[in-house]
């Protein structure tokens, strides 16, 4: 098993975008990068940025579409979100899900698609609505983020779906770095319009 250190990397940018050029620059061990290098590189070790890398992944084009990965990333997330819950103050993984791989060359593929998107949000995320954040707010929000977890291997099957789960995780992840209670408004409205569309197609 793996448990990441008690001290964060720090970074002194942590905006979106800059998370996106630190996972361009992971090297992995030459042809793959594992869910610890990438974890690593984004210098996350708290949730919040461990549930927008888990976002990205599934959103990135090469990425998403390789079978399991979405799966592999709800893994990620029911991990990520169970120990929230249970209040601790660090992330472990298992040695299984850290040292699963993932392409590089299709990684950085997809981080480089995704660089102004993140720009653009980036320049409008900031603290908002803080009281959305904080007690039954911030509950609320993490099992919003288990419910698209769950949904994930469904959405393996139904076209089009991941790409909402995976909007909904990276404005979940988002939320909760800069404590912006629009944004986890907009994420809880991915989540039902996602799950909406997945119980459509499925019925």
């Amino acid at each position: 098993m793996s448990e990441t250190p008690d001290k964060p990397i720090q970074h002194k940018n942590d905006d979106l975008d800059a998370v996106l050029e630190r996972i361009r620059a992971t090297d992995g061990d030459g042809t793959d990068v594992s869910v610890r290098d990438i974890l690593t590189a984004a210098g996350t070790r708290t949730f919040g940025p461990v549930v927008v890398v888990a976002g990205l992944v599934v959103l990135a084009p090469l990425i998403g579409d390789i079978p399991g990965v979405p799966t592999l990333m709800s893994m990620l997330v029911l991990l990520t979100v169970g120990q929230l819950l249970f209040r601790r103050r660090h992330l472990w993984l298992p040695r299984w899900l850290s040292e699963r791989k993932v392409p590089r060359d299709k990684l950085h593929t997809g981080a480089r698609w995704l660089h102004k998107p993140a720009r653009f949000l980036d320049r409008f995320t900031r603290p908002r609505l803080t009281v959305l954040m904080d007690g039954g707010g911030n509950l609320l929000l993490a099992l919003a983020c288990l419910l698209v977890a769950l949904a994930m291997p469904l959405m393996e099957v139904v076209p089009f779906s991941a790409n909402g789960g995976g909007l909904a995780l990276m404005a979940f992840g988002l939320a909760m770095i800069a404590r912006d209670g629009v944004v986890a408004i907009i994420a809880l409205l991915l989540t039902g319009g996602t799950l909406g569309f997945i119980a459509w197609q499925l019925l």
